[in-house]
């Protein structure tokens, strides 16, 4: 993914894109409209209660005072008699109010965590769903920062954000229109204060936005490092880096705390502009009020009421500044996780043939031909350069060059993990990108230099989440004798596996590699320096079992050892991306090529 943005192109993004990435929640919503709806209901009896309870307050200061009250059913009662009214209608609007806020506070979180489920979920599929290509270039510790702070950020737009929002908006306008209907003069004084700490809002809450992007930014590049120096502890220690890699990641994190600073002063300037603005307006009300309490034209009760008017006035305005700081954080994460969602996706299935997958369940042949291919992992630099050659059904194949030459790249486009930049690969007479994913890879089973283990028993790493019984797994463990290294573990076939398979040895990883590729019967194998990592004689109990598990297969073998594959029915030489032998090890070794070379060398050694 991209750096972080300028911070002018980051203001001009924001005025632009604020609203189309509120929309970009909207279908997330809409998923818990029920919810939400009832969340809202709940706002117009908590605004009613809040406002009403001033009223009785000032109500209850007037008859103390002796004054008129504005309650028909207070003229005829007594003093303690009206006391006793006013407290009980005060007591049941807290109630009232309390059950309120509760209610729907809790609603709005259980609808926040069913929107942050759902985006992390959608967030999740897409990633899996990228080509390769997007990996090559994006670090992990980016993706990690994605999928957890920036999403549980997003969630807080409707948890904590909008629909707070609404209530305090709901809130001052009950308030407002209830202020106005009993004194117009303080109620205009209240709203007039209103336009400049809005405006200060506005502005803080801009400049919050921007240091946010750039505090996440921080702890994307804080969560890189991280990541990056525990996967390679062991060279982190082997080579003394610990000061060193300390050091880098201490300016990180002096960076990271630099930013969030940042966020936390323009935070800190709205409520502290609130609370200054908010005890001015009682003090003005303090002073028209009393003004006009002296020339008798407004009560000390309503007076009273006024002055909680302020304070509740200000206190959805304060609320809302919160929230609103709440929202900021949630676009700047909404801006950061449609980065990834926005990131399209290179390689799909064709739409014509979606849905119709019983097309390519023929029984195939395992013939693989390359017509004129052309490849670059950046559109400038070929490492491919017309690659047109043919590998017949049960040909066993072995590609072999210098480091550098094209072979691991010819199998990442026969698996379609990249698309050839020119020309096209053929499946059994199919053009590889008519086929499904699916069952372009089913038809195929590669076995890397390094076998990838996760968490989780033995079986689970067989299956790979597939359905096979429990005789099938054992039959392709025997098949590629692995049945009695399995069987040695503390509880065999349910042994768990610790991430990353670190409680194995390299060797005992490559051989359930074995056993996971034999499961699935597939007409080609590709062994990619398969065999690299095992001792001599875990490679004899391989090649052993390879003997039984190519029969009757297509397989392409990258061997860096040419001894090893002497008995394959053709060898290609690759060289800088270019075909440029091909033939039996004999016709080879008398052609006095680049692969006689290539074995004398290693004969020597």
């Amino acid at each position: 993914m991209a750096g972080a943005l300028n911070t002018t192109g980051e203001k001009a993004q924001s005025r632009e894109t604020d609203w189309r990435l509120f929309l970009r929640l909207v279908p997330y919503a809409r998923r818990n409209l029920r919810l939400l709806l009832l969340s809202l209901v709940f706002l117009v009896p908590s605004a009613i209660a809040t406002t009403v309870q001033p009223i009785l307050i000032g109500q209850a200061v007037s008859l103390l005072r002796q004054e008129p009250t504005s309650f028909a059913f207070l003229k005829e009662r007594s003093l303690s008699e009206g006391l006793n009214l006013l407290t009980g209608f005060l007591l049941l609007t807290m109630v009232l109010r309390l059950v309120m806020d509760a209610t729907q506070g809790y609603l709005v979180q259980k609808v926040g965590q069913r929107i942050t489920a759902s985006i992390r979920n959608d967030l999740f599929d897409h990633v899996t769903s990228l080509a390769v290509r997007f990996f090559d270039r994006t670090p992990v510790g980016r993706l990690i920062t994605r999928l957890t702070s920036d999403v549980e950020a997003l969630g807080e737009v409707f948890s904590t954000g909008a629909i707070g929002v609404v209530s305090d908006l709901f809130s001052m306008l009950v308030i407002t229109v209830t202020m106005f209907t009993i004194q117009w003069q303080l109620a205009s004084l209240l709203v007039l204060m209103l336009v400049p700490v809005t405006a200060l809002i506005i502005y803080f809450q801009q400049q919050f936005r921007k240091a946010n992007y750039k505090a996440r930014e921080e702890l994307s590049a804080l969560n890189s490092m991280l990541q990056e120096n525990i996967t390679g502890i062991g060279v982190v220690q082997l080579f003394r880096r610990e000061q060193f890699n300390g050091e880098l990641f201490r300016k990180v994190n002096l960076q990271y705390v630099k930013e969030v600073d940042r966020t936390i002063f323009h935070d800190s300037a709205v409520s502290a502009t609130l609370e200054w603005v908010s005890l001015v307006a009682i003090g003005g009300v303090l002073c028209v009020g009393g003004w006009l309490v002296m020339g008798e034209s407004l009560s000390f009760g309503i007076l009273s009421t006024f002055i909680l008017f302020a304070q509740r006035l200000f206190d959805p305005l304060r609320q809302f500044a919160e929230k609103f700081t709440a929202i900021q954080a949630g676009f700047t994460a909404v801006e950061r996780v449609s980065e990834i969602l926005n990131e399209p996706i290179e390689i799909r299935d064709p739409e014509k043939l979606q849905g119709a997958p019983q097309l390519f369940q023929t029984q195939a042949a395992g013939e693989i031909r390359f017509e004129h291919v052309w490849f670059g992992y950046k559109s400038d630099e070929y490492v491919l350069h017309d690659l047109d050659f043919v590998i017949r059904p049960g040909e066993k194949v072995a590609l072999v060059g210098p480091t550098g030459a094209g072979k691991s790249s010819i199998i990442r486009l026969l698996s379609r993990l990249y698309e050839p930049t020119q020309g096209r690969i053929l499946l059994d007479g199919i053009d590889i990108r008519e086929l499904p994913q699916a069952e372009l890879r089913r038809r195929m089973a590669i076995i890397l230099q390094d076998g990838f283990l996760f968490a989780g028993d033995v079986k689970s790493n067989i299956t790979l989440g597939e359905t096979y019984s429990f005789d099938e797994i054992r039959s392709a463990a025997e098949n590629t004798n692995v049945a009695t290294l399995i069987e040695r573990l503390p509880q065999g076939y349910n042994t768990m596996l610790r991430e990353r398979g670190t409680n194995l040895s390299g060797g005992q990883k490559q051989l359930l590699a074995f056993a996971r590729a034999a499961i699935r019967n597939p007409p080609i194998l590709v062994l990619d320096e398969a065999t690299a990592s095992l001792d001599v004689g875990t490679e004899s109990l391989i090649q052993e079992a390879l003997e039984r598990l190519l029969v009757g297969r297509t397989a392409i073998v990258i061997a860096h050892r040419l001894s090893t594959i002497r008995n394959v029915d053709r060898i290609m030489v690759l060289k800088r991306g270019r075909l440029i032998e091909s033939g039996s090890h004999e016709q080879l070794l008398n052609q006095d090529g680049l692969y006689a070379s290539l074995y004398q060398l290693q004969m020597l050694e």
